[in-house]
């Protein structure tokens, strides 16, 4: 999502940083494939998970809503942001130069295509993070309080929260520009992507490092937080499975007050959702922090930043290997195209 750089911009005749993935003409061709087939992998994998989960009732729940809110946000990064990236070094792989608007920052010309782009991938990568806050919420209910899930978890406060998480994390993504003039947009020849950079000052102001040092405060805290509850939660189910073992016999006097194996197995699905944007994200904070800092690395924000891209299209995997209701539902909305290969066969 973010980007400093201790330069105002580079000059247009002079070379891009030469990554490890774009010295040669191979690694570059790599690249762009490497680029589509993730597109095709998001696109494919979160239009999936949103007709499973607005077609089928069973889905119509708070979770539910919470499952579709965070495919809509990774629908996006395939749709806008990725697709980005892909023209531009198709652009300088044909042409054998950047289009010129990759040699300015936002704050040189009237337009530019990061302005728009930037905050896209930021904003719905903290979508992701508190939907995902949310998703552990709610389980959390479901295994601790099992007799409050359906009065306190409904879906009008999901619905009313799910709007308030995309307001507040896109006014958080634009608010490096709202709030400091020296921050500006640029697509960086290290990242190959869009991300939020100095503007026409050769020092780092401390009003830009605060502000920029918000972002990875913010989504570790969410994450430290969603962490700290499903370690409660996968305790509690741990727990009870182990009362279940030995308390077989007065099971049915106290099944009320217990979660039930769905709600467990969601549990664990958002723990592993927990665990899996963890480790895509813990590269990008620790590339801003250092960043800040003054460190440089040009490579390391390239796999930093398409490790981040790259969970857009982990979630349905997550999904069909946790949860049988989804993965019965994925294979039921793909037979039709399964028989329609069949039949031409």
């Amino acid at each position: 999502m973010i980007e400093t750089s201790a330069a105002t911009m580079l000059d247009r005749t002079e070379p891009a940083h030469c990554t490890v993935c774009c010295c040669t003409l191979a690694n570059k061709i790599l690249m762009v494939l490497f680029m589509v087939l993730l597109i095709v992998a998001i696109l494919f994998g979160n239009l999936v998970t949103l007709a499973v989960v607005l077609g089928t009732k069973h889905f119509h729940t708070p979770q539910g809503y919470l499952k579709a809110s965070l495919a809509v946000a990774d629908l996006a990064v395939g749709i806008f942001v990725v697709p980005l990236s892909v023209y531009a070094e198709v652009y300088l792989m044909v042409a054998d130069s950047a289009p010129e608007w990759t040699s300015y920052n936002s704050q040189l010309v009237s337009f530019h295509p990061c302005n728009v782009i930037g905050p896209i991938f930021a904003g719905c990568t903290l979508v992701s993070i508190t939907t995902i806050f949310l998703l552990t919420i709610e389980r959390s209910i479901a295994v601790l309080r099992p007799l409050h899930k359906d009065s306190v978890i409904t879906r009008k406060r999901t619905t009313i929260l799910i709007v308030l998480s995309w307001v507040g994390s896109f006014f958080l993504a634009v608010s490096p520009m709202v709030f400091s003039n020296e921050i500006t947009l640029e697509y960086n020849s290290c990242s190959r992507m869009c991300n939020y950079a100095l503007g026409t000052i050769g020092e780092f102001p401390s009003q830009a490092w605060n502000i920029l040092l918000l972002f990875p405060t913010f989504d570790f805290t969410l994450l430290g937080g969603t962490v700290v509850i499903n370690v409660i939660s996968l305790s509690s189910i741990r727990q009870h499975s182990r009362r279940r073992k030995h308390l077989a016999e007065s099971e049915r006097q106290s099944s009320s007050s217990k979660p039930t194996f769905s709600d467990i197995k969601a549990a664990k699905t958002i723990g592993t959702l927990t665990l899996a944007f963890t480790a895509s994200f813990t590269p990008i904070a620790v590339f801003v922090v250092g960043n800040v800092l003054g460190n440089k690395w040009c490579n390391f924000s390239f796999f930093a930043f398409w490790i981040l891209a790259t969970n857009s299209c982990w979630n349905v995997i997550i999904y069909s290997v946790r949860d049988q209701k989804f993965r019965l539902c994925a294979h039921k909305l793909l037979m039709p195209f399964q028989r329609t290969n069949s039949t031409k066969v």
